[in-house]
């Protein structure tokens, strides 16, 4: 993060000092769009841990599904069970009933009592299959019961990671919110959302127009800003830059829209650093230009509320990478 920090500021102190020569301009170009792609594979990478996520409950939803048709056939099957186990004795009576009977009728009825004793044989091992298949069926359940187990206490493993983010989250908006009262609603707000704190700063509260310096009013509250990251350590910082979408008037140093919202950005990160002891790799600074509005109407008002700097600080979640890489 210090090499692409240390090019921004270059690019920025070699464009304002004059020309420079085209091989130099597009070295420090070709760094800054590499630290632009490197940004842009953050994002992805954050998205497609989400998507894991969502991949996860859908998991346990179709594993809860196949869990309550197993049990339902479970109650089938004792059920089952039950009425062979009365039929199975119901033959035994029977059995017993035709051996005391053929000793009897032993003489001239000895291929009739054979035909019964092969039909009460083939009766006897039909309910041994029959009670071989359910056994096979209560080891496959038991199987599935002990897959589903495991499955949930990983669940509820993650359910308990993302409900302490939440609550770090819900508490490092409480901590920004205190430090900044005095410049919430005079161009500042801070918000919460997809488990980040979201700290935006209105043009007016940081910058002249078209400038890349911060005034004295923004100052201060970056000052406050950099005091709750310096007693945070384990919160990653992201500085967005955005402009409206009227043309820049094309000057040394700033060409247009993206590099304004870039030297924004930095201009940032330096009194952050200046005012806190934070460590440098923690940032990460991007320019969105116009390309990303909040209102995308034509309107004065839309074009101010989309001249503006997010601050988004996000808590680390190695914890829950680590369990999504288990799974």
């Amino acid at each position: 993060m210090n090499r692409k920090l240390f090019v921004i500021m270059l690019l920025a102190s070699v464009m304002a000092g004059g020309c420079v020569s085209a091989r130099k301009y597009q070295d420090m170009e070709a760094r800054y769009l590499e630290g632009r792609m490197e940004n842009d594979q953050l994002m992805r990478d954050n998205r497609s841990a989400e998507n894991r996520i969502a991949s996860i409950n859908d998991e346990m939803s179709e594993i809860n599904r196949q869990y309550r048709l197993l049990v339902e056939d479970t109650m089938r099957l004792g059920t089952n069970i039950r009425n062979l186990t009365a039929n199975y004795e119901a033959l035994n009576r029977t059995y017993a009933l035709v051996q005391e009977q053929n000793e009897k009728l032993l003489e001239g009825r000895a291929s009739e009592t054979q035909q019964i004793l092969g039909k009460l044989q083939e009766t006897q091992e039909d309910l041994q299959r029959r009670e071989d298949e359910l056994r096979e069926k209560e080891q496959n359940l038991n199987r599935l019961m002990g897959e589903f187990a495991a499955k949930e206490a990983r669940v509820n493993e993650l359910e308990s990671i993302l409900n302490r983010q939440e609550a770090v989250v819900q508490e490092l908006r409480r901590t920004v919110s205190s430090a900044l009262l005095g410049f919430e609603n005079n161009g500042l707000t801070v918000e919460t959302r997809n488990g980040k704190v979201y700290v935006s700063l209105e043009e007016s509260l940081l910058f002249a127009s078209g400038s890349t310096t911060v005034d004295s009013k923004g100052e201060s509250a970056l000052k406050e800003l950099a005091q709750v990251l310096e007693r945070n350590p384990d919160i990653s910082v992201m500085i967005e830059g955005h402009t409206d979408d009227v043309p820049l008037r094309p000057g040394a140093s700033i060409r247009d829209n993206w590099d304004l919202s870039v030297l924004r950005a930095t201009a940032i990160v330096r009194i952050l650093l200046k005012h806190g002891s934070i460590e440098p790799e923690r940032f990460i600074v991007a320019g969105r230009g116009e390309h990303l509005p909040i209102d995308p109407a034509k309107t004065a008002e839309a074009r101010r509320k989309n001249r503006r700097t997010e601050i988004i600080l996000t808590p680390k979640l190695d914890a829950l990478f680590q369990i999504i890489e288990m799974n």
